[in-house]
């Protein structure tokens, strides 16, 4: 085998994902909490510049190696962590769709992670519902428009990647939303009202890395969370970091 595409993620990582693929270097939505360009050793600005996002090289041929070397494999694969599946670039390269056709031929299961709203999904779910183990996740931090284009410029509107929930949901997939980071508790409460119909599963973690970090009460945040997420009857797990913060 040339190299292992698909990895086990390790240390934060790790808790959300048994294994992992990271198909395109660099990434367009410009978060500005983004850990990856510290986590690849990447300027900020290089690692969101649209000149410097590209499909890794290699990695479709790469992938099909090992995807026929780990056929039938049950483990959840990660897409993706240091970059998002369904950018823009996607709509030109269809490298996520490339991969998901080598994916589903070889019996793997996928989730997808993203905040590029619902035309991945739209595009893409001819593949996707190959598996009935595929699972659609979306990562949600604020539901005012404004507040999100300051913190997450290229990024789906909060709207576009709810309406991606609901979505999957209708067409039977498994459904999970990322409440990380946490930079308005209140906003996380209401997007949790906004969305506990048609999402199965949340995975809460806290800021880091940053100054309003400090400002937010994680002790009463994690306690409110709880208690609202019991109410309602919806699984969750809460980041170490999160519980650390909160002792």
């Amino acid at each position: 085998m040339k190299r292992s595409v698909i990895y086990e993620p390790r240390g934060k990582a790790g808790e959300y994902a048994p294994l992992a693929l990271n198909l395109y270097r660099g990434c367009a939505h410009g978060c500005l909490y983004c850990f990856a360009p510290t986590a690849t050793f990447t300027d900020r600005a290089t690692f969101h510049d649209p000149s410097y996002i590209k499909p890794r090289p290699g990695i479709l041929e790469d992938l099909k190696e090992q995807a026929r070397s780990m056929a039938s494999d049950k483990r959840e694969i990660l897409l993706s962590f240091t970059s998002d599946p369904y950018q823009p670039l996607e709509k030109e390269a269809r490298v996520t769709r490339r991969a998901l056709e080598i994916l589903m031929a070889n019996d793997l299961t996928v989730t997808i992670l993203t905040k590029g709203g619902a035309w991945g999904l739209e595009r893409d779910r001819d593949l996707l519902t190959l598996n009935p183990l595929n699972a659609w996740s979306v990562t949600l931090t604020h539901d005012v428009p404004d507040y999100s284009r300051v913190w997450e410029p290229g990024a789906a509107l909060p709207q576009g990647r709810i309406d991606s929930l609901y979505l999957a949901k209708k067409l039977g997939f498994k459904t999970w939303v990322s409440f990380e980071p946490v930079i308005d508790p209140e906003a996380v409460y209401r997007l949790l009202e906004a969305t506990h119909e048609f999402v199965d599963l949340y995975k809460v973690g806290k800021l880091n890395y940053h100054q309003l970090a400090k400002e937010i009460d994680w002790r009463k945040f994690k306690g409110e969370m709880e208690e609202r997420l019991a109410r309602l009857g919806k699984p969750y797990y809460l980041k170490k970091d999160l519980l650390e913060a909160a002792t």
